[in-house]
Protein backbone atom coordinates (compact mmCIF):
# COMPACT_ATOMS: atom_id res chain seq x y z
CA UNK A 1 0.00 0.00 0.00
CA UNK A 2 1.21 3.61 -0.48
CA UNK A 3 3.33 5.32 2.16
CA UNK A 4 1.03 6.79 4.82
CA UNK A 5 3.32 9.46 6.24
CA UNK A 6 4.01 12.87 4.73
CA UNK A 7 7.64 13.31 5.74
CA UNK A 8 10.53 11.33 7.15
CA UNK A 9 13.45 13.14 8.76
CA UNK A 10 16.38 12.49 11.11
CA UNK A 11 15.86 12.99 14.84
CA UNK A 12 19.47 13.01 16.01
CA UNK A 13 21.95 10.38 14.82
CA UNK A 14 19.97 7.40 16.07
CA UNK A 15 16.32 7.99 15.16
CA UNK A 16 13.98 8.82 12.31
CA UNK A 17 10.72 10.70 12.73
CA UNK A 18 7.80 9.82 10.47
CA UNK A 19 5.35 12.72 10.29
CA UNK A 20 1.72 12.18 9.32
CA UNK A 21 0.77 15.86 9.18
CA UNK A 22 -0.32 18.07 12.05
CA UNK A 23 -4.06 17.39 12.21
CA UNK A 24 -5.61 15.53 15.16
CA UNK A 25 -7.79 13.00 13.40
CA UNK A 26 -8.71 9.43 14.43
CA UNK A 27 -8.20 8.12 10.89
CA UNK A 28 -4.72 9.64 10.66
CA UNK A 29 -3.94 8.17 14.08
CA UNK A 30 -5.01 4.71 12.93
CA UNK A 31 -2.42 4.99 10.18
CA UNK A 32 0.20 6.01 12.77
CA UNK A 33 -0.41 2.86 14.81
CA UNK A 34 -0.67 0.60 11.75
CA UNK A 35 2.78 1.78 10.66
CA UNK A 36 4.18 1.33 14.19
CA UNK A 37 2.84 -2.24 14.40
CA UNK A 38 4.22 -3.05 10.96
CA UNK A 39 7.70 -1.77 11.87
CA UNK A 40 7.73 -3.88 15.01
CA UNK A 41 6.69 -6.98 13.09
CA UNK A 42 9.37 -6.40 10.44
CA UNK A 43 12.15 -7.00 13.01
CA UNK A 44 14.56 -4.68 11.20
CA UNK A 45 18.15 -5.25 12.32
CA UNK A 46 19.33 -2.31 14.41
CA UNK A 47 15.86 -0.94 15.24
CA UNK A 48 15.34 -1.03 18.99
CA UNK A 49 12.45 1.39 19.60
CA UNK A 50 9.18 2.36 17.92
CA UNK A 51 7.21 5.17 19.59
CA UNK A 52 3.83 6.14 18.08
CA UNK A 53 2.17 9.40 19.12
CA UNK A 54 -0.70 11.56 17.83
CA UNK A 55 0.65 12.21 14.32
CA UNK A 56 4.19 10.80 14.40
CA UNK A 57 6.18 7.61 14.76
CA UNK A 58 9.70 7.81 16.17
CA UNK A 59 11.90 4.94 14.98
CA UNK A 60 15.01 4.51 17.15
CA UNK A 61 17.98 2.57 15.79
CA UNK A 62 21.62 1.72 16.39
CA UNK A 63 23.68 3.61 13.77
CA UNK A 64 26.48 1.05 14.17
CA UNK A 65 24.11 -1.60 12.81
CA UNK A 66 22.07 0.30 10.21
CA UNK A 67 22.36 3.77 8.72
CA UNK A 68 19.53 6.25 8.73
CA UNK A 69 19.52 6.26 4.92
CA UNK A 70 19.23 2.48 4.70
CA UNK A 71 16.50 2.42 7.33
CA UNK A 72 14.53 5.13 5.53
CA UNK A 73 14.75 3.16 2.29
CA UNK A 74 13.56 0.03 4.02
CA UNK A 75 10.62 1.82 5.61
CA UNK A 76 9.55 3.25 2.27
CA UNK A 77 9.21 -0.27 0.82
CA UNK A 78 7.78 -1.95 3.94
CA UNK A 79 4.33 -3.52 3.77
CA UNK A 80 1.88 -1.76 6.08
CA UNK A 81 -1.12 -3.77 7.23
CA UNK A 82 -4.25 -1.85 8.22
CA UNK A 83 -5.90 -4.27 10.61
CA UNK A 84 -9.66 -4.46 10.92
CA UNK A 85 -9.80 -4.12 14.70
CA UNK A 86 -13.11 -3.57 16.50
CA UNK A 87 -12.48 -0.75 19.00
CA UNK A 88 -13.94 -0.77 22.48
CA UNK A 89 -15.32 2.11 24.51
CA UNK A 90 -14.46 2.15 28.21
CA UNK A 91 -16.79 4.10 30.49
CA UNK A 92 -14.95 5.93 33.26
CA UNK A 93 -17.18 6.63 36.30
CA UNK A 94 -15.98 9.95 37.71
CA UNK A 95 -16.71 11.97 40.83
CA UNK A 96 -16.35 15.59 39.71
CA UNK A 97 -15.40 18.59 41.81
CA UNK A 98 -14.59 19.07 45.46
CA UNK A 99 -11.42 17.52 46.81
CA UNK A 100 -11.35 15.09 43.87
CA UNK A 101 -11.70 17.79 41.21
CA UNK A 102 -9.83 20.79 42.62
CA UNK A 103 -9.67 22.66 39.31
CA UNK A 104 -13.32 22.33 38.29
CA UNK A 105 -14.45 25.66 39.77
CA UNK A 106 -11.46 27.50 38.31
CA UNK A 107 -11.94 25.96 34.86
CA UNK A 108 -15.65 26.84 34.91
CA UNK A 109 -14.85 30.44 35.86
CA UNK A 110 -12.25 30.82 33.14
CA UNK A 111 -14.67 29.47 30.56
CA UNK A 112 -17.65 31.50 31.76
CA UNK A 113 -19.61 28.32 32.44
CA UNK A 114 -21.15 26.70 35.49
CA UNK A 115 -19.39 23.65 36.95
CA UNK A 116 -22.41 21.56 35.94
CA UNK A 117 -22.05 22.77 32.34
CA UNK A 118 -18.38 21.77 32.31
CA UNK A 119 -19.28 18.32 33.64
CA UNK A 120 -22.10 17.94 31.10
CA UNK A 121 -19.77 18.93 28.27
CA UNK A 122 -16.97 16.66 29.39
CA UNK A 123 -19.25 13.61 29.76
CA UNK A 124 -21.07 14.12 26.45
CA UNK A 125 -18.25 12.92 24.16
CA UNK A 126 -16.55 9.62 23.42
CA UNK A 127 -12.86 10.47 23.35
CA UNK A 128 -10.56 8.66 20.92
CA UNK A 129 -7.40 7.27 22.55
CA UNK A 130 -4.62 8.61 20.33
CA UNK A 131 -1.71 7.14 22.25
CA UNK A 132 -0.69 5.84 25.65
CA UNK A 133 2.27 7.40 27.39
CA UNK A 134 3.68 10.09 29.69
CA UNK A 135 3.28 7.66 32.61
CA UNK A 136 2.39 3.93 32.57
CA UNK A 137 -1.07 3.52 31.09
CA UNK A 138 -1.88 7.23 30.68
CA UNK A 139 -4.49 7.47 27.86
CA UNK A 140 -3.99 10.64 25.80
CA UNK A 141 -7.46 11.32 24.42
CA UNK A 142 -9.32 13.92 22.38
CA UNK A 143 -10.78 15.96 21.11
CA UNK A 144 -12.18 18.19 23.89
CA UNK A 145 -14.93 20.52 22.65
CA UNK A 146 -13.76 24.03 21.82
CA UNK A 147 -15.87 25.58 24.57
CA UNK A 148 -14.13 23.44 27.22
CA UNK A 149 -10.53 23.95 26.14
CA UNK A 150 -8.19 25.59 28.65
CA UNK A 151 -4.39 25.55 28.75
CA UNK A 152 -2.35 23.59 31.26
CA UNK A 153 -1.97 24.98 34.74
CA UNK A 154 0.61 27.74 35.08
CA UNK A 155 2.18 25.82 37.98
CA UNK A 156 2.22 22.01 37.71
CA UNK A 157 1.53 19.91 40.78
CA UNK A 158 4.31 17.76 42.18
CA UNK A 159 1.79 14.96 42.81
CA UNK A 160 -1.50 14.31 41.05
CA UNK A 161 -3.42 11.42 42.70
CA UNK A 162 -4.02 8.21 40.79
CA UNK A 163 -7.38 8.20 39.03
CA UNK A 164 -7.46 11.97 38.48
CA UNK A 165 -9.47 12.96 35.40
CA UNK A 166 -8.06 16.04 33.73
CA UNK A 167 -8.04 18.27 30.66
CA UNK A 168 -5.44 20.43 28.92
CA UNK A 169 -6.07 22.15 25.60
CA UNK A 170 -7.77 19.70 23.25
CA UNK A 171 -6.72 16.71 25.35
CA UNK A 172 -8.29 14.79 28.19
CA UNK A 173 -7.12 11.76 30.10
CA UNK A 174 -6.71 9.96 33.40
CA UNK A 175 -3.62 9.77 35.61
CA UNK A 176 -3.39 5.99 36.21
CA UNK A 177 -0.72 6.38 38.89
CA UNK A 178 0.23 9.20 41.22
CA UNK A 179 2.68 11.46 39.37
CA UNK A 180 3.59 15.08 38.75
CA UNK A 181 1.33 16.83 36.28
CA UNK A 182 0.11 20.14 34.99
CA UNK A 183 -3.31 19.31 33.59
CA UNK A 184 -6.53 20.74 35.08
CA UNK A 185 -8.05 18.12 37.39
CA UNK A 186 -11.84 17.96 37.10
CA UNK A 187 -12.55 14.78 39.06
CA UNK A 188 -11.40 11.31 39.99
CA UNK A 189 -12.34 7.76 39.09
CA UNK A 190 -12.21 4.89 41.60
CA UNK A 191 -11.43 2.41 38.80
CA UNK A 192 -7.72 1.42 38.65
CA UNK A 193 -6.68 1.89 35.04
CA UNK A 194 -3.16 0.50 35.45
CA UNK A 195 -2.39 -2.61 37.50
CA UNK A 196 1.14 -3.92 37.14
CA UNK A 197 0.20 -7.49 38.11
CA UNK A 198 -2.78 -7.68 35.73
CA UNK A 199 -2.33 -9.22 32.28
CA UNK A 200 -2.39 -6.94 30.43
CA UNK A 201 -1.75 -4.07 32.90
CA UNK A 202 -4.17 -1.83 30.96
CA UNK A 203 -7.35 -2.90 29.19
CA UNK A 204 -7.50 -0.22 26.49
CA UNK A 205 -5.22 0.56 23.58
CA UNK A 206 -4.86 3.31 20.98
CA UNK A 207 -7.92 3.29 18.76
CA UNK A 208 -10.28 2.52 21.63
CA UNK A 209 -12.21 5.32 23.30
CA UNK A 210 -13.15 6.59 26.74
CA UNK A 211 -16.40 8.16 27.86
CA UNK A 212 -16.69 9.72 31.29
CA UNK A 213 -19.78 9.18 33.45
CA UNK A 214 -20.54 11.51 36.36
CA UNK A 215 -21.26 9.72 39.63
CA UNK A 216 -22.20 10.78 43.16
CA UNK A 217 -20.08 10.28 46.28
CA UNK A 218 -22.08 7.22 47.36
CA UNK A 219 -21.43 5.35 44.09
CA UNK A 220 -17.79 6.38 44.22
CA UNK A 221 -17.40 4.83 47.67
CA UNK A 222 -19.28 1.68 46.58
CA UNK A 223 -16.91 1.26 43.63
CA UNK A 224 -13.89 1.82 45.87
CA UNK A 225 -15.16 -0.96 48.14
CA UNK A 226 -15.80 -3.26 45.17
CA UNK A 227 -12.29 -2.74 43.85
CA UNK A 228 -10.76 -3.39 47.29
CA UNK A 229 -12.77 -6.62 47.45
CA UNK A 230 -11.16 -7.75 44.22
CA UNK A 231 -14.09 -7.18 41.86
CA UNK A 232 -13.51 -5.97 38.31
CA UNK A 233 -15.55 -2.76 38.13
CA UNK A 234 -14.56 -1.93 34.55
CA UNK A 235 -17.36 -0.73 32.28
CA UNK A 236 -17.04 -1.59 28.59
CA UNK A 237 -19.55 -0.98 25.83
CA UNK A 238 -19.40 -1.38 22.05
CA UNK A 239 -17.75 1.52 20.27
CA UNK A 240 -19.14 3.28 17.23
CA UNK A 241 -17.26 4.56 14.20
CA UNK A 242 -15.86 8.10 14.53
Amino acid sequence: MPVLWDRIKPAGDGALLLEFGDRLDPEVNRGVHAVARSIRRAWIDGVWGVVPAYTTVLVEFNPLVISGEALATGLMTMDVVMEDVQPQCFTIPTLYGGEYGPDLEDVAGRLGLSPDAVIAGHTSVRYHIYCVGFSPGFPLCGIVADQLQVPRRATPRTVVPAGSVAIAGAQTGVYPTASPGGWNVLGRTPIPLFQVHRDPPIRYQPGDSLQFRAIARREYEELVAAVKAGHDASEVMPDVPD
